[in-house]
C-alpha cells in the first residue's frame, strides 16, 4: 500500500522523499494499474482517519457513490477528530505533507499518465464524491485534496502554455527562413508537437473544469468555515499563476460574495488573496470591474470588527491606490479616521504621510525640499543665543521629510497613489535627477555617520536615515576621496546592531548593507569585509550565549536586570535581597520620594521561610495600595495573588502540612481592599483622575483593561472563598451601571459563586438590592416615586439576577426559597418612620423580590405565602398592643433552620415544607374560613388561644391602624402572586382579620 511503502522511508512525510515515493507508485500503476489506484483510493480515505478500506472486489465492482456509503458505515465519527484537525507532534505537519504529496504526484505524471484518460478520471470522480459527503473529515480532507489537485494542474498547464507559446514562436521563426534554409522535418515536428499540447492542454482544462464545477462550486460555501477558506485561498492562487484563464469575472465574484462571510478565517483569505493580484499592476489593471462592483465592501471591511481583518483591508485598499481614479475622495475619507484607530496595527498601517506630502509640496516648494544642507544644520548644530531649539517630535518629523525628499528627488516619481506609474523622464529631468543624487552623496556621505551618532538610540530617526544611503551614487566614495567617511557609516552600523533589537531598525540597516554591498563598484571589498567582521561578531557572540544556555550558566547582568522582574522564576533567596528591598520600601513609604517603579520592583520580594514573612508582605503591599501612588494597581494585584496562595486551598491533596503557611485576611484587610476596588474600579471615565481632557481612546482603553485586571483579582478571592462572600454584594450592586465595562466578570462571578455555595449566593444578591434599597431612601427619602429612574433600576437589576437562575427550577429551590425568606424580612423589618399604623418603611421592597417569584415552585409559593401572613400578623399585633413576647417576635424573623428543615415529601424534594391544603378546598376557596388557610407547623408558629374580648380588640384596632396601608399590601400581594388568585383572596381574609 502506498502508506506503507511511505512508512518504510526513515522519515514518511519529508518532501525530499516524496519524489521517491510516487516513483516507486508510478512503476506500480504501470506494471497494474488497478491495483496502484487502489492504493490511491485508500491513501484519501485513510487520510481522511476512515479506518475502512476499499477492497478490489469493491473498488471492480461498485459505484464511487456505493464505496463511499460503505466507507462512511465503517466510519467513527464518535471522536470528531481526524488528521487535519488532530493535535500532536506527529500531526503537526500532516497538512503540509498531504498537499506536498498530492502537488508531486501529478508533477511526477504530468508527462505521462497524467493523460491516459483513467488514472485522473477516477481520482477526480473519487474526490468529488467525497467532497459531498455528510461525514465532516471526507468533506474536508477530500476538498483539500481536489483543490491541492487543481492547483497543481493549473502548474501542469501554465507550463503547457508556456510550451506552446515557444513551439510556435520556433514554427513561425523557421517557417519565415528563406526556401534554401527552411528545414521541413522540423516544421512537422514542430506542429507535431503544437499538436500534441494543444491536446494535453485541452485535456488539463477538461480535468480543472471538472474539479471546479464538481467541487469548488459547491464547497466554497460549506457550512464549515475552514473548507471555505480552502477554497478561497486556491482559487486566488489560480487567478495569480494562470490569470489569462482564471483572472476574470467568471471566477472573481466568488472571493467577492465571499468576502460578507461572517466567519473571520475566511474574510482574510479573501483579502490576501486580492492583495497578491493587486500588488502585481498587470494583474491590478485587469481587475477595473471587479473593483467598481466590490469597492463600497472593501472599505466597510477597514471597519471590521476583527482588527486583522480590518488591518488587511487598509493595506489592499492602499494597492488598489495604484489603479486611477478608482477610489473617490468620499471612499478615502471613510478611512481617513483610522489613523487615530486605537488598534496600532490599524492606525500604523495608515501612517506614511510625509511622501504625499513632499509629493505635494515638490512642484511649489522644491527648491525648500532640496535644501538639505539646511535640514542638516538644524539636525546637528546647537541653536543660537536667542534660538529656541527643535522639540524631539520636530526632529523626528524632518528626519522623515528629508527622507522623503531625497527619495523623491532620485526616484522622480510620486508615491503610491498619485500618478499612473513611472514615466519616461525627458533630459532636462534626468539631468536634474543625477546632480541632485550626486549632491546628496556628497553631502550625506560626510553628514549621515554625524546623525546616526547623535540619533543612535532613537528608534524612529535612526530607521529613516539608515535608509538615506540606498540613493547615494556609490561610485562618489572613490572619485570624491570619501573613504574615510564610509568607514564611519560602516562602524555607526555597528553601533546601531549592537545597541537596537527593532526589527524595523534591523532590516533598514540589513537592506542598507545589501545595497553597499555591490560588487559592481570599487567599494565592495570594503565594504563586504566590514559586513563579514559583523557577521562574524555576531555569530561568535551567539556561539557563546548558546554555549552558556545549554550549560545552564547565566550571565550576571542578565540576572541583575530580570531579579526584579515580575515574572522572574529565578529563585534569589540565597542573595539575601529581603532585608535591603524591606528598607528601601520602607523608607520611600515614609518620605514619599520615590519612583513608582521601584515600589512596583521592591514588591517582588523574594521568599524565605516562615509565616512572619508572609504577614510583613500583606503588610508591605497593603500599606503600597494605601500609598498614593500610580503603582497601587500592581500592589493591590500581588496582594490578591498572595491570598490566594496562601489560601486554606494550599492545604488540599493532602498537604495538611502547609496549614502554619495558610493566611487568612482579617476583616480589616477585607474591608481596605473592598473600599479600594469600590473607590478604584467603579469610577466613572468623567471622575477618573488619571484621565485628562487630552486623554486618547488607547489611554481610556488601556486603564479600563488595569481596573478590569483589578476586579477579576478581587472575584477570585470571593470565588475562592478567600473573602466572605457577602462582599461580594457591594460588587454585585454594580453590574446593571457597569454592564458594559464589567459585566461578563461580574456575571461570571455570580455563577461561580453560585456553583460553591447556592444559599449564601442567594442571600448575596438580595443583600445587593437591600444596600441598593437602603441607598435609594437616604437620597430620596421614604416618601419616594416608585417611577422614580432609581427604584426602577433597582428593580431592571434584581429582574438580570432572576435570569442567572437559569430555568431549572428544582436546581435553584432552596436558594430562591431563602432569597424571599430573606427579602420579606427586610420588607418588614424597619418600623414606618411616621409611626404606628402606617406602612414599614422597606415594604416597597417586596415589589423589587416579585421579580424573583417567577422562580418558586408552586409549593414554594404557598410556603412563601404562610411567612409572609405570619409576618403581617407579627406587625399588626406589634402596632396593636405589642402583645408579641420575644419568643414571638423571633418566630417572624425566624432562623434559617426553619426553612432547610422543612417537611419533605415526593411532592416537595429537597427541603421545603408543603403546605397542609388540600386540592378540594383549592378548587373552592369560598369553603374555606378566614382563620383555616393553612395548618402552622407548629414547631415555626405554634397556635396562641387569645380571649374574645381581646381578639375583637385587636380586630378593631388593626383595622384603624391599616386602613391606608390595605390598598398598598394587596397590590404587593397581587404583584407577588398574581397566578395565586386563591391564595391572595386567602391572605386579604388574613390581613382583614
Amino acid at each position: 500500500m502506498l502508506l506503507d511503502l511511505m512508512h518504510e522511508k526513515k522519515s514518511p512525510w519529508s518532501c525530499f522523499l516524496f519524489q521517491s515515493v510516487v516513483d516507486d507508485w508510478i512503476e506500480a500503476y504501470k506494471n497494474d494499474r488497478d491495483v496502484a489506484l487502489l492504493d490511491l483510493i485508500n491513501f484519501f480515505i485513510q487520510c481522511s482517519g476512515c479506518k475502512g478500506a476499499v477492497s478490489g472486489e469493491m473498488f471492480r465492482n461498485m459505484q464511487n457513490s456505493e464505496i463511499i456509503r460503505k466507507m462512511t458505515e465503517e466510519f467513527d465519527e464518535d471522536s470528531g477528530d481526524y488528521p487535519l484537525t488532530m493535535s500532536g507532534p506527529q500531526w503537526k505537519k500532516f497538512r503540509i505533507s498531504f498537499c506536498d504529496f498530492i502537488a508531486v504526484l501529478v508533477r511526477q505524471c504530468q508527462y505521462s499518465i497524467i493523460y491516459d484518460e483513467y488514472m485522473m478520471d477516477t481520482v477526480i470522480s473519487l474526490l468529488t464524491g467525497l467532497s459531498d459527503s455528510q461525514v465532516r473529515a471526507f468533506r474536508h480532507t477530500s476538498t483539500l485534496a481536489a483543490m491541492k489537485l487543481m492547483t497543481a494542474l493549473v502548474n501542469v498547464a501554465l507550463n503547457l502554455s508556456i510550451n506552446m507559446d515557444n513551439t510556435q514562436r520556433q514554427y513561425e521563426a523557421e517557417r519565415n527562413k528563406v526556401v534554401a534554409k527552411r528545414a521541413n522535418d522540423r516544421l512537422e515536428l514542430l506542429l507535431q508537437k503544437r499538436k500534441e499540447l494543444q491536446e494535453n492542454q485541452d485535456e488539463i482544462e477538461n480535468m480543472m473544469n471538472a474539479i471546479f464545477k464538481g467541487v469548488f462550486i459547491h464547497r466554497y460555501r460549506d457550512a464549515i468555515a475552514e473548507i471555505r477558506a480552502i477554497c478561497i485561498e486556491e482559487i486566488g492562487m489560480w487567478m495569480k499563476l494562470y490569470s489569462d484563464a482564471f483572472l476574470n469575472d467568471s471566477y472573481l465574484k466568488y472571493v467577492g460574495w465571499t468576502m460578507h462571510d461572517k466567519v473571520r478565517e475566511v474574510r482574510l483569505k479573501c483579502l490576501t488573496a486580492l492583495q497578491s493580484l493587486f500588488y502585481n499592476r498587470e494583474l491590478g489593471a485587469r481587475l477595473e470591474l471587479f473593483t467598481s462592483r466590490f469597492k463600497d465592501r472593501i472599505v466597510s471591511m477597514t471597519l471590521d470588527k476583527e482588527y486583522d481583518v480590518a488591518v488587511q483591508a487598509i493595506k489592499l485598499l492602499t494597492l488598489v491606490l495604484h489603479s486611477d481614479e478608482v477610489l473617490t475622495a468620499e471612499d478615502c475619507e471613510s478611512v481617513y479616521h483610522l489613523v487615530y484607530s486605537a488598534h496600532r496595527p490599524i492606525a500604523v498601517s495608515l501612517h506614511e504621510h510625509g511622501a504625499y506630502l513632499v509629493d505635494s509640496l515638490w512642484e511649489c516648494a522644491s527648491d525648500l525640499l532640496k535644501d538639505w544642507e539646511t535640514m542638516i544644520s538644524l539636525l546637528l548644530d546647537e541653536p543660537m543665543p536667542g534660538e529656541e531649539a527643535l522639540t524631539d517630535r520636530q526632529e523626528t518629523a524632518l528626519v522623515e521629510i528629508l527622507l522623503c525628499a531625497v527619495r523623491q528627488a532620485c526616484e522622480c516619481h510620486p508615491p503610491v497613489g498619485r500618478g499612473t506609474g513611472k514615466r519616461v523622464l525627458s533630459a532636462k529631468e534626468k539631468k536634474t535627477q543625477l546632480d541632485d543624487r550626486t549632491r546628496i552623496t556628497e553631502m550625506f556621505a560626510v553628514a549621515l555617520p554625524l546623525l546616526l551618532a547623535k540619533y543612535c538610540v532613537d528608534i524612529d530617526k535612526v530607521t529613516n536615515l539608515l535608509q538615506i544611503p540606498k540613493y547615494f551614487d556609490l561610485d562618489i566614495y572613490t572619485t570624491g576621496r570619501l573613504e574615510k567617511h564610509l568607514d564611519a557609516l560602516l562602524r555607526q552600523f555597528w553601533e546601531v546592531v549592537d545597541k537596537h533589537t527593532d526589527t524595523e531598525v534591523l532590516e533598514a540597516c540589513s537592506s542598507t548593507y545589501h545595497y553597499l554591498c555591490n560588487e559592481e563598484f570599487t567599494i565592495f571589498n570594503r565594504v563586504d569585509i566590514a559586513r563579514s567582521q559583523l557577521l562574524d561578531e555576531l555569530v561568535d557572540k551567539y556561539s557563546r550565549l548558546l554555549e552558556d544556555f545549554l550549560q545552564e550558566v547565566g550571565q550576571l547582568h542578565a540576572i541583575v536586570l530580570d531579579f526584579l522582574s515580575p515574572s522572574s522564576a529565578h529563585d534569589l533567596s540565597k542573595w539575601d535581597l529581603f532585608a535591603s528591598n524591606y528598607r528601601l520600601l520602607n523608607t520611600g513609604l515614609q518620605n514619599g520620594d520615590m519612583p513608582e517603579q521601584d515600589y512596583a520592583d521592591c514588591s517582588f520580594i523574594p521568599d524565605v521561610e516562615g509565616r512572619s514573612l508572609l504577614q510583613l508582605k500583606m503588610w508591605l503591599v497593603s500599606t503600597v495600595i494605601n500609598a498614593e501612588v500610580l503603582c497601587s494597581f500592581q500592589a493591590f494585584t500581588i496582594l490578591c495573588d498572595l491570598l490566594l496562595i496562601f489560601s486554606h486551598q494550599m492545604m488540599s491533596s493532602g498537604r495538611e502540612q502547609l496549614e502554619p503557611l495558610v493566611y487568612t485576611p482579617d476583616s480589616s484587610l477585607q474591608a481596605e481592599m473592598l473600599n479600594f476596588i469600590l473607590d478604584q474600579v467603579f469610577i466613572d471615565q468623567d471622575d477618573d483622575n488619571n484621565s485628562t481632557d487630552g486623554q486618547d481612546e488607547a489611554s481610556k482603553i488601556e486603564a479600563l483593561h488595569k481596573r478590569r485586571n483589578l476586579l477579576a483579582a478581587y472575584c477570585k478571592l470571593i470565588i475562592y472563598n478567600v473573602v466572605e462572600m457577602n462582599t461580594g454584594a457591594d460588587i454585585f450592586k454594580q453590574y446593571m451601571r457597569f454592564y458594559n465595562d464589567y459585566g461578563d466578570i461580574i456575571k461570571e462571578t455570580m455563577s461561580k459563586t453560585r456553583q460553591i455555595d447556592k444559599i449564601q449566593c442567594a442571600k448575596t444578591l438580595v443583600l445587593s438590592l437591600q444596600t441598593l434599597f437602603n441607598e435609594m431612601l437616604s437620597e430620596l427619602g421614604f416618601n419616594f416615586d416608585r417611577s422614580s429612574s432609581s427604584f426602577c433600576g433597582i428593580k431592571e437589576l434584581a429582574r438580570r439576577f432572576s435570569l442567572t437562575f437559569g430555568l431549572d427550577q428544582m436546581k435553584t429551590r432552596e436558594a430562591i426559597a431563602m432569597l424571599h425568606k430573606d427579602g420579606i424580612e427586610f420588607a418588614f423589618k424597619e418600623p414606618s418612620p411616621q409611626g404606628e399604623g402606617s406602612p414599614p418603611l422597606n415594604l416597597a421592597f417586596l415589589d423589587i423580590l416579585s421579580e424573583f417569584s417567577s422562580k418558586l415552585m408552586r409549593q414554594d409559593k404557598r410556603t412563601c405565602n404562610h411567612y409572609y401572613g405570619s409576618c403581617i400578623r407579627s406587625v399588626k399585633y406589634k402596632g396593636a398592643k405589642k402583645l408579641f413576647s420575644p419568643a414571638e417576635e423571633n418566630s417572624c424573623s425566624s432562623s434559617d433552620a426553619v426553612w432547610m428543615n422543612r417537611e419533605q415529601n415526593v411532592q416537595t424534594p429537597v427541603m421545603m415544607l408543603s403546605p397542609h391544603l388540600s386540592s378540594t378546598i383549592l378548587r373552592d376557596p369560598k369553603k374555606m374560613r378566614p382563620e383555616e388557610n393553612y395548618t402552622m407547623p407548629e414547631e415555626q408558629h405554634p397556635p396562641q388561644p387569645v380571649p374574645t374580648q381581646q381578639q375583637s380588640h385587636q380586630h378593631h384596632q388593626a383595622a384603624m391602624d391599616y386602613k391606608y396601608e390595605k390598598p398598598f399590601c394587596l397590590q404587593r400581594l397581587w404583584e407577588l402572586f398574581t397566578p395565586f388568585h386563591v391564595l391572595h383572596s386567602l391572605l386579604c381574609c388574613r390581613f382583614l382579620n
